[in-house]
């Protein structure tokens, strides 16, 4: 059987994603500028990767099927059953929706309980797609913005005092209630929520539109997502969330890890994004999509977060190691230069993004936005055409 296979992932159409990086990464045309949000890589059973064998394309989940120690390895197959990562490249143009995700508990039961009420797998308000959790990990390939996880106290106490419509919600936050605070937010009434939030709003655009903040300020973002218009009423309540998350800007190389309970959205940039095969979110607000407030609020973790950006840890001259305190997946960061060659040796299913550069592996070239799926234990050698930055993602 092949070692190596070249894989072909699925295009996700979401209406936050740009319209040229994805198209221009993957070599494809998109002369009705449809939004290209994500590309995933994997097997997830919405949206399973193809992958090019000896005879002809098929689905990566019916391969892993029909043969799963070879694709996965002994110890994957054991444990997992299934290809349990999926690989993802992210778009980033509008603001996505306040979430958070589950703990691997609270997705089966919150899974059980849908199916057995009987709530269709494509209907809109479906919380739960799967019975897993969703930790992932990311890596800018741009600059990068995100909120990630709440402030620290002091920080939300300052924000607190300095908005007059704010100082409503301080004996909600006495002595750092983060639950308190935020529960009584989201489950005010529109008109109750438009009184706090639409003067901020105001002060928003005013000062973005004179040029007194830069991204860095919650001001920003605010009047990024109303496009600099202000609503006569029903203000997201998502808005109160950038007030009191942590605003993170991330340069290109740099990652993130986000566990279940963190909440978080993505801001703007482009990046890549590896995670648990799951498709569970809980949305809070800042979207079209179904916000269940109730939902999300059983799962956030009321706790400050202090981010860690990840640099990368050094394997060797030319691997580096994103660390994740989970087992479903890990990321590393491969760069050679022209010339040069590495040599791999598969533990489990592994995937090589081509991000910059050409290689040429198990006879066959691979360039940029091109992928080399490997299966377990098995000895390939890299050779660099160009300069080359890939990405692999692998089971630990």
């Amino acid at each position: 059987m092949q070692k190596a296979y070249k894989l072909h992932g699925i295009s996700r159409h979401y209406d936050w994603g740009g319209s040229s990086f994805i198209p221009q990464l993957l070599k494809i045309e998109n002369p009705t500028n449809q939004p290209f949000a994500e590309y995933w890589m994997g097997a997830h059973p919405s949206a399973p990767s193809t992958i090019d064998t000896i005879d002809l394309p098929k689905q990566l989940d019916v391969c892993i099927q029909s043969d799963p120690v070879y694709f996965l390895g002994e110890n994957t197959t054991s444990v997992y059953g299934q290809l349990p990562y999926l690989f993802k490249i992210l778009d980033v143009q509008k603001m996505l929706s306040i979430q958070v995700h589950p703990t691997k508990e609270a997705a089966e039961i919150g899974f059980a309980l849908e199916e057995k009420i009987g709530i269709d797998m494509q209907a809109p308000h479906r919380n739960y797609k799967d019975k897993n959790h969703k930790p992932e990990v990311m890596v800018a390939l741009s600059d990068f913005w995100l909120l990630h996880g709440f402030q620290p106290a002091e920080m939300i106490t300052a924000t607190l005092q300095t908005y007059e419509s704010f100082h409503c919600l301080l004996p909600h936050f006495d002595n750092g209630n983060y639950k308190a605070l935020y529960q009584n937010v989201m489950q005010l009434s529109a008109e109750e929520s438009d009184l706090i939030l639409k003067p901020v709003l105001i002060a928003a655009i005013s000062q973005v539109a004179s040029g007194a903040v830069d991204k860095m300020h919650p001001h920003w973002w605010a009047n990024k997502y109303y496009q600099g218009i202000l609503p006569e009423k029903n203000i997201d309540k998502g808005i109160f969330s950038i007030y009191v998350l942590n605003i993170l800007r991330l340069h290109k190389n740099e990652g993130i890890f986000q566990g279940a309970g963190l909440l978080h959205a993505y801001l703007e940039g482009q990046n890549i994004e590896l995670m648990a095969n799951s498709d569970n979110v809980l949305r809070g607000g800042l979207t079209p999509k179904h916000v269940d407030c109730a939902e999300l609020l059983k799962n956030v973790q009321f706790l400050p977060t202090y981010p860690s950006i990840l640099k990368g840890e050094t394997i060797n001259a030319k691997e580096t190691l994103y660390p994740c305190p989970v087992n479903d997946f890990g990321l590393s960061k491969i760069g050679l230069n022209a010339g040069e060659t590495y040599t791999i040796v598969t533990k489990s299913i592994e995937m090589f993004l081509v991000i910059e550069g050409v290689i040429l592996a198990n006879s066959k070239l691979y360039t940029v936005g091109e992928v080399m799926m490997v299966t377990a234990l098995q000895e390939i050698e890299i050779y660099a055409q160009e300069t080359t930055l890939l990405f692999k993602s692998f089971v630990p």
